[in-house]
């Protein structure tokens, strides 16, 4: 007899959703704090100033790594 996986079970889109969303809303707030704490150790030493584009730009890494890290671990190897 074979082992049913989650989604072979039925109705569970909703589910597959609500945690893939979870995964998005995680990885935002973490890359949100990451570009924060950038922004601050950047600011930091003399009167450089952090632009809107530095601010994006560091946020869409952030989440690119994010996205490799819950990829890698909810993929598994």
């Amino acid at each position: 007899m074979k082992t049913l996986t989650i989604l072979e079970v039925g109705n569970l889109a909703g589910l597959v959703v609500i945690i893939v969303g979870a995964i998005i809303l995680v990885a935002l707030v973490i890359s949100l704090i990451v570009t924060v704490i950038t922004k601050l150790i950047y600011e930091r030493k003399g009167d450089r100033k952090f632009t809107k584009k530095q601010f994006i730009q560091t946020m869409l890494i952030s989440l690119l790594i994010c996205g490799l890290i819950s990829g890698y671990i909810c993929g598994g190897l």
